[in-house]
């Protein structure tokens, strides 16, 4: 008796610090007023360590509970000590077409609301998305960038005649030229360079360099264009590749190990 009586002041001295990890983990949706999102924690946190975050836009037709166990997404947050958070879009899509999207307000809202159950890194704020997804990452990025660290799209863009307030301190964009689904945003004359125009413009940038191939997998090889004389210090860079609309695998995790200054880990 005594000692059920000891087990059960343990349990209930260490819950308060369970709590925010209990309350809404992984496929349980965190509830905002309203709306929702789900987190996935990283692996071998502390618990005090202040957590970088990777905001993730799902893409159409899906929810934030399958970024949470997506190997290409939540695969590379957990080995990096990157706390990921997937909002879930009405309609389980995105209202990215326009300026003034309800949905900026929400996500900038979230990532407050995660500040309240963990310790973030606001110096390490990095947002991402895939297909619409992505596009809803450039409008975040274009209305409330500036706290951001760095914007990690994957095939998916606004238009590049858009006006941005705001920008992110570094711009990673992938895309595919093989892509149909959000076409691969080609420029006048053939302009490869053309799908991060707009940010190009935005900040001011001179001229790119063309790096030389290189390889995340051995079936897909990469060119990279990166122009690191912006205003203020900003970076725009651009991978492109010779496939379709997908997700490149380790592409994600790579760019968190270059913007985090880490070694890069390979898939």
């Amino acid at each position: 008796m005594i000692l059920r009586s000891f087990l059960f002041l343990i349990v209930i001295s260490i819950l308060p610090a369970m709590g925010p990890l209990q309350a809404c983990e992984g496929a349980k949706a965190c509830e905002l007023d309203g709306r929702s999102y789900h987190i996935r924690m990283p692996d071998d946190w502390d618990g005090e360590t202040a957590l970088p975050v990777l905001l993730h836009f799902h893409g159409w037709g899906r929810q934030g509970d399958l970024i949470v166990k997506h190997q290409r997404i939540s695969g590379h947050t957990r080995r990096r000590g990157v706390l990921l958070v997937a909002p879930n879009g009405r309609g389980r899509t995105w209202d990215f077409w326009d300026q003034d999207s309800a949905d900026v307000p929400f996500a900038a809202a979230v990532i407050e609301d995660v500040a309240k159950r963990f310790p973030i890194d606001r110096d390490r704020i990095f947002v991402s998305g895939y297909s619409y997804g992505a596009a809803m990452a450039w409008r975040y990025a274009c209305e409330n960038g500036n706290g951001v660290a760095g914007l990690l799209a994957v095939s998916g863009t606004l238009r590049q005649s858009e006006r941005c307030p705001q920008a992110p301190k570094h711009i990673r964009h992938v895309h595919g030229f093989a892509d149909t689904v959000m076409d691969f945003p080609m420029g006048p004359d053939g302009d490869e360079t053309h799908p991060v125009a707009l940010w190009r413009e935005a900040l001011g940038c001179g001229a790119g360099r063309r790096l030389p191939q290189w390889e995340i997998v051995s079936f897909l090889s990469f060119e990279r264009w990166h122009w690191d004389n912006c205003d203020r210090g900003h970076t725009v860079t651009l991978d492109l590749h010779s496939g379709g609309h997908f997700i490149p695998h380790g592409w994600i995790g790579w760019q968190l190990d270059q913007l985090m200054g880490r070694v890069p880990q390979y898939p």
